[in-house]
Parts: structure tokens; sequence; C-alpha cells
């Protein structure tokens, strides 16, 4: 997968996805700092990008985006803008409803039989509020990998079954097998990424709870 795939992918897979210059909670830039913090205002989940850690999306996302500068926040694979847009939709109230209804569950009627991966992270963050996720493949056929703090302390089965039995219904009714679960520690993943120097930059975290 080239970059411009792994963007496209990442739009297509994360209904809030914002590219930033650090991490929500150290953000490397005022006007990122600026982003964060008016959706931090909203108290809806979203993803987040370091561009930092990451400098080919950081090269490649303008071209594709044609907004030069850096945060981006994208609600559905759609452009909303910079830090200065989104300050100005927290105001108007527009902010708060895009977001809401970009993660709002599926009715019935639109509802499929294979599961999500916005309903595989919402399971997996009920019992693991702090994890990070990636979620990688499609339909019932995933590979998950979780960072959480939780996970200190256990063997490497447990991490995995801990993570399997926040996805019971699920597994039990169907809609997910043939999963691959990767659990890590904050510490685990770091040493991981320093092994490997694969850092694909994509994070998700739970806001406002």
């Amino acid at each position: 997968m080239n970059i411009e795939q792994r963007i496209r992918q990442q739009l297509s897979e994360n209904p809030i996805i914002l590219y930033m210059k650090g991490v929500p909670d150290k953000p490397e830039c005022g006007f990122s700092a600026k982003a964060v913090a008016a959706l931090k205002a909203t108290g809806v989940p979203f993803t987040y990008v370091n561009v930092m850690g990451s400098p080919f999306i950081r090269e490649k996302l303008p071209k594709i985006s044609k907004w030069p500068t850096f945060p981006q926040l994208f609600i559905h694979g759609e452009l909303i803008g910079g830090s200065d847009i989104v300050e100005a939709m927290l105001a108007d109230g527009s902010l708060q409803s895009a977001v809401q209804a970009a993660v709002a569950p599926q009715s019935e009627s639109t509802a499929g039989a294979v599961i999500s991966h916005g309903e595989v992270e919402r399971l997996i963050k009920q019992d693991y509020p702090d994890a990070a996720l990636y979620i990688e493949g499609e339909g019932c056929d995933l590979l998950i990998t979780v960072i959480s703090e939780r996970f200190t302390g256990l063997s490497m089965v447990k991490q995995q079954q801990g993570v399997m039995a926040a996805l019971a219904e699920p597994l039990g009714s169907g809609r997910l097998h043939a999963v691959t679960i990767k659990a890590f520690t904050p510490e685990q993943w770091r040493e991981k990424q320093a092994v490997s120097g694969n850092n694909n930059g994509l994070l998700q975290i739970q806001m406002g709870q």
C-alpha cells in the first residue's frame, strides 16, 4: 500500500480524523492545539494522525486535500479545514452537530450484518477506555491492534483474551470471525516501534468522557 492509498484508507475508515502536528496531549503548534481544544469541547471521539511522526503523510496529504497547512480536519472523508474554521464551527454550533452525526449509530434499516470498524472500537473502549486502536481489514476479517495501560502485568494470552471478551457478541453471532488481536502496553508498543522503525502515525483516542 502506497502513501496515498494509506491516506485514503484512513479517510474512508475514520468518520472524524484530524491530521495535526504532535498529539492531542502535546500539540507541537498553536494551530493544532486550537483544533484539538475545539474537538475536545464536543466530547465526541475522533482519530488523529501525528504528521510530525509520519513525514510521508505530511508531504502527501496537502497534494490530496489541496490544503497547504496543518492541522486538517476531515469528517466522512471531506476536508473541513484548519483551526480557524474548526473554531468558528465550534462557536456557531455546527461542529457539534457535524461530529455527532458522523459517529451516530446506523439505523436498523441501514445497519449491515457485518460489523463496522466503529462498532469494534466502541466495544473495545467499553472495557479499555484508555485504548489506542488500529484496525486493518474489511468486513468480518480484521487485524486489531490495541494499546492500553490495562494490559500491564498480564501475559500475552491474557491480554488477547481480554480483547476477545470485549468482542464476545459479534464473535458469537458470526458478524466477526477470523479476527487477529495484537495487544500491547504503551511501553511494549514503543519498544516495538523502535525496533521495527514502522510508525503508521495513526492512533485513536476517546475524548470528553
